[in-house]
């Protein structure tokens, strides 16, 4: 089955987001100015031959915007679901992007099922890992899920 164009632009949309958190995080780029660079240069435009999709812009910048308003509640959240021993500074830093994401979603987009929002981070881990961690992003989100009563 494929995607319709609102998911696919979805899709496009939280790979964006995923992106443009890790560059926040690794550049402390302020939200505003990170917001219109990815708007004006990357978000459905190529970039070194590739093509990148085109994305749902005002769900991306909920998702980026609230995940940096949001964050000390995320990581709590998130803290509460790793293993004993386990912080967030271990993690990868895209990995802890899909799971601050992934979060978000979980908490403020009620419009979003579940089940489609951590299928969706899954395969942005995906993207990025192999299927051990990809498994490890469906275990956490789904136990944030539980947790926020989703």
């Amino acid at each position: 089955m494929t995607k319709n164009f609102k998911t696919q632009a979805r899709s496009a949309a939280r790979l964006g987001a995923v992106q443009a958190l890790y560059q926040q995080q690794m550049e402390k780029t302020a939200t505003a100015r990170l917001l219109d660079e990815f708007h004006q240069h990357r978000l459905g435009k190529t970039i070194e031959d590739d093509q990148y999709a085109d994305a749902d812009v005002a769900f991306f910048d909920d998702v980026v915007r609230g995940v940096d308003a949001r964050r000390g509640e995320i990581d709590e959240l998130l803290t509460g679901r790793l293993a004993q021993g386990w912080t967030l500074a271990r993690l990868d830093k895209t990995m802890l992007q899909i799971l601050r994401a992934g979060t978000y979603e979980l908490l403020a987009r009620q419009d979003v099922p579940k089940a489609a929002s951590i299928s969706e981070y899954v395969d942005v881990a995906k993207a990025f890992f192999d299927d051990r961690e990809a498994k490890f992003v469906n275990g956490v989100l789904d136990a944030v899920a539980k947790e926020t009563g989703r």
